[in-house]
């Protein structure tokens, strides 16, 4: 007689009860990670331990009728980890993004989370995953705002009027302590408006819209750039002010006068360095213009920048083996591309507290399996 194997099933009803949204707690679970990042007490996808993930993409053309041609964020995308420390426990985040999916009253991307028991390898839990990575997302840069944001910040412009948007300054919002005003921008007016009332009424902020890049960032003591568009976000380097942190949580290009007279902290440098490599494998023409963080890829290339393997990184910083801010003055770009130790992170704690509230339904794998 084999053994018996079952899960819990969390909904996104399960995982709301269960805390998902607590942002301020997010921060802290995630600055757990970023100290294991650090140690190296992770292991993620690829040869290195370090790849992001892999994606289906759909060809252009396809001479099968049934078969889903490319479009823009048109693809399925599996992004395994393991995390160490008191986590101990491995995962995967599994998405499909198909970008008319609104049309259908449905969001852009669907993910779920499934859990897995180190040793054993079985599945302990599945879980809805939209706001584990919606969370998630935003709190990464409410980590970095902890450790590089002057503390005297008080203006933060957000580039995108989305979900997304909305999660990173949420938690932005959390760690700049004399926050006063809130400034956001996009490409629909009404969309940047909203954002910027909603966020007034419910934290007593100075609200501004405003479709003008140059307008949006010049006062700007904080930049959260999470703008959904498939094209990305063109700063200048004059608008940016001394003392100022942009982050990339989508993707932006400024002049290159800005990297070489700013810092630049990376959420993990050795998964850029993946990125990197991953890059020099493409056709001369293709390399170095997809991606967040991709021109300063190109400026490494060109010897314009130092190499990615002496980059910093934000769990370094945390650790206290490298330096983040140095002055008041000093410009910082931080750049996260999104990990799955983040979502497996988060969903292990989610799943913990869903546990000890009796939430969920349990699914049972087998009672003895027909293989042994």
């Amino acid at each position: 007689m084999g053994k018996s194997t079952h899960f819990l099933y969390l909904d996104e009803e399960d995982m709301i009860k269960a805390g998902v949204l607590d942002s301020a707690h997010c921060i802290d679970v995630e600055e757990e990670i970023f100290r294991l990042l650090s140690t190296g007490d992770y292991v993620m996808g690829g040869d290195k331990g370090n790849s992001h993930g892999i994606a289906v993409r759909f060809p252009k053309e396809s001479p099968f009728p049934n078969m889903p041609v490319d479009a823009p964020d048109r693809r399925f995308m599996a992004m395994p980890a393991y995390v160490g420390g008191r986590f101990h426990v491995a995962g995967q985040k599994w998405y499909g993004s198909n970008i008319i999916n609104p049309q259908r009253g449905l969001p852009r991307s669907i993910l779920m989370v499934m859990l897995n028991d180190v040793d054993t390898c079985e599945p302990i839990a599945l879980m809805s995953g939209n706001l584990i990575s919606s969370v998630r997302t935003g709190c990464v840069p409410g980590v970095a705002t902890r450790y590089l944001v002057r503390k005297d910040a008080t203006v933060c412009t957000c580039i995108g009027a989305g979900p997304v948007s909305k999660a990173c300054f949420e938690a932005i919002r959390l760690e700049a302590k004399n926050l006063k005003e809130i400034v956001v921008c996009d490409l629909i007016l009404e969309k940047a408006e909203a954002f910027a009332n909603e966020m007034a009424e419910k934290y007593g902020l100075i609200p501004h819209a405003t479709t003008s890049l140059e307008e949006a960032v010049k006062a700007a003591d904080i930049i959260s750039v999470a703008a959904s568009s498939v094209k990305p976000v063109n700063l200048q380097n004059d608008w940016l002010k001394p003392g100022s942190t942009i982050m990339f949580t989508g993707r932006c290009n400024i002049d290159e006068d800005y990297f070489l007279s700013s810092k630049i902290v990376w959420d993990n440098a050795k998964m850029h360095e993946v990125y990197y490599d991953e890059h020099l494998l493409l056709p001369e023409d293709q390399r170095f213009i997809n991606g967040i963080g991709v021109q300063a890829y190109r400026m490494m290339f060109e010897g314009k920048l130092p190499p990615i393997t002496e980059g910093i990184s934000l769990g370094d910083v945390i650790c206290g083996t490298k330096v983040g801010r140095e002055s008041d003055d000093e410009r910082i770009c931080f750049v996260t591309g999104g990990m799955p130790v983040w979502d497996v992170g988060w969903g292990y704690e989610i799943y913990n507290k869903a546990k000890k509230m009796g939430l969920g339904q349990t699914l049972r794998l087998w009672d003895s399996p027909y293989l042994e």
